[in-house]
């Protein structure tokens, strides 16, 4: 990295504003409600997970979805996919996801909705959003052609959904060229020290598959004999990651860098209200801090 005036670098520092932000569709109580009246079970996290990121795409296939997710283990992704079109189709699922979102806002921001900070907020994430290429970004290009809606806390919401996608994407061309399949990018990234291993575990992949993903990248002197990275994989790693934040600039450069700093001013009280009501998890499989920095309410 070289500073706070280098775009790529500002694209992850906008990310980490917007991640906590669009995360907490996935642990909103609100959301688990919209979706368990859909008939999903809510005990288990993946049902409904599945079914509220792969909804965009249509009635997906098993292997579209694991093309798309990327990381998580065929077999995981082949248990709850196509099923999770068999308990509702993805438009009614979408339509939940929007219900729930939106009551999880209204609790979560409390009285900032309606505020002038989200409505400036909105329109910055809009316009970087609407400016993205999403040539070669499936879950970015099928989140934004779902269209956008009217009040600014949801166009807030639909902006941070369809930028994270977009950065997503790029992530995983980032893995391919590494190149890294979808275990050996969790393994890789877990021996640095990033993530605790225990946090994949969700991810479905065996001790035995794990276990043969090291032994690729041991093979190509990238990790250790205790699993930890040796200097080729922090290397392999911190070329990974800044080609995600090359690849993910493009809509900030097009806000422009001010707008962009603007932005993360008024994301960060907002973030700060969804950090602290206790729904994300205290560590992220993503190895980011979710924990902005105190700052002025807008």
């Amino acid at each position: 990295m070289t500073g706070a005036d280098d775009l790529p670098t500002l694209a992850r520092r906008v990310w980490h504003q917007l991640e906590p932000l669009y995360a907490g569709v996935y642990f909103a109580p609100e959301v688990g409600e919209e979706v368990a009246a859909l008939g999903y079970g809510t005990q288990a996290r993946w049902p409904s997970y599945f079914a509220l990121r792969a909804a965009p795409l249509g009635r997906a296939t098993a292997e579209l979805t694991t093309a798309t997710f990327y990381s998580f283990a065929p077999a995981r992704v082949a248990a709850h996919v196509p099923a999770a079109w068999q308990v509702a189709d993805p438009d009614a699922v979408l339509a939940a996801r929007a219900r729930g979102v939106d009551r999880a806002l209204r609790t979560l921001l409390g009285s900032s909705i309606g505020s002038e900070g989200i409505e400036k907020a909105a329109r910055l994430a809009r316009t970087a959003a609407e400016s993205a290429d999403v040539a070669g970004r499936p879950l970015a290009a099928a989140n934004r052609a779902l269209g956008w809606p009217q009040e600014p806390h949801m166009v807030l919401w639909h902006a941070a959904n369809v930028l994270r996608e977009h950065r997503g994407d790029g992530h995983l061309a980032a893995l391919l060229g590494a190149p890294l399949d979808g275990c050996e990018a969790l393994v890789s990234l877990g021996s640095t020290g990033a993530v605790p291993v225990a946090n994949f575990a969700s991810r479905g992949w065996s001790s035995a598959q794990w276990e043969t993903a090291e032994e690729r990248l041991r093979a190509r002197g990238l990790v250790d004999a205790e699993g930890n990275a040796a200097p080729a994989g922090h290397r392999l790693r911190a070329n990974v990651e800044r080609t995600t934040d090359e690849l993910a600039a493009a809509p900030y450069a097009a806000l422009g860098r001010p707008a962009c700093e603007r932005l993360v001013e008024l994301l960060r009280p907002l973030v700060l209200d969804v950090v602290r009501s206790g729904l994300l998890p205290r560590e992220s499989t993503l190895g980011i801090l979710t924990v902005p920095a105190p700052g002025p309410r807008e």
